[in-house]
């Protein structure tokens, strides 16, 4: 069984974060270990506290952890502030793990903010330049991208503009890095919803992928970007490349939706064991 590690806060709820990345991790044959970035007080209505985490308790779980498991890959996703990101992106370096995802989170599902502002740089020069594939949705990468994103023609170019700035920033040229720009946002004509599939865009710095998906009305989509993260993670974890391991966690994000149980009184929690 290989390992993953999820680097994330912590989702009281359990929807979200690091209890949907291990979920999902379970899920995806994969064996999950974590460091927690932050604690938060969160149902599927609202986040209504966070603690960081003190950045030596955070270097103490990266060390206990890649000390004594061989982690195959590794998922990034609520950070908070810039001395967050500054320790994860030493630790990733000092135990150079060889395939990072990255989940730029930045406001939770109910509007609450989990990046401050100015943090923002801080992630795109010290932790992009270390990922093989970046997943923002619509909001996260027109904060990337610093301009709206009206259509899928914008949409596109944000990509290409996220890959540049991360490629530019890269120590080594050599491997390959991936934008994959989530669709479930995705704005045509200035309204939300109106496509009947969910599209993702896969950028490699040369061309586009898409991956799509009937798109399924649903109120239950707490944790989405986390678990579909989290299973792309799993899936590098086992050896696929980036595209395959795109393609096998759109399959397996529909079915969580599809499947969501009723839970809460906001935005519900995914189903992380879907039936086949």
């Amino acid at each position: 069984m290989q390992v993953a590690l999820t680097i994330a806060g912590s989702d009281s709820g359990g929807g979200a974060g690091i209890q949907a990345d291990l979920k999902t991790f379970a899920a995806r044959s994969v064996f999950g270990v974590s460091v927690i970035t932050a604690i938060t007080a969160q149902n599927t209505r609202e986040v209504s506290d966070v603690f960081e985490l003190p950045a030596e308790i955070i270097a103490a779980q990266f060390d206990a952890v890649c000390s004594d498991f061989e982690i195959r890959a590794a998922k990034i996703g609520m950070l908070a502030s810039v001395e967050i990101i500054e320790v994860v992106a030493a630790k990733i370096q000092q135990w150079r793990i060889p395939l990072i995802v990255l989940d730029p989170v930045m406001v939770a599902k109910g509007g609450d903010r989990l990046l401050h502002e100015n943090a923002v740089q801080a992630l795109v020069e010290k932790i992009l330049p270390l990922a093989h594939i970046v997943t923002p949705n619509l909001p996260e990468a027109e904060v990337l991208f610093q301009s709206k994103i009206m259509d899928g023609r914008s949409r596109d170019r944000a990509a290409q503009f996220i890959w540049e700035a991360a490629w530019d920033a890269r120590e080594g040229k050599d491997q390959d890095f991936y934008v994959l720009i989530k669709g479930g946002h995705i704005v045509e004509g200035g309204q939300a919803g109106d496509l009947e599939t969910a599209e993702d865009v896969l950028f490699d710095g040369a061309g586009y992928r898409e991956y799509s998906a009937p798109r399924i009305e649903s109120e239950n989509t707490h944790g989405t970007g986390c678990t579909f993260s989290a299973a792309i993670c799993a899936e590098l974890a086992k050896g696929q490349s980036i595209p395959d391991a795109v393609a096998a966690a759109k399959e397996y994000i529909s079915r969580a939706i599809e499947q969501a149980p009723q839970i809460g009184h906001g935005h519900g929690p995914l189903q992380h064991f879907p039936a086949l």
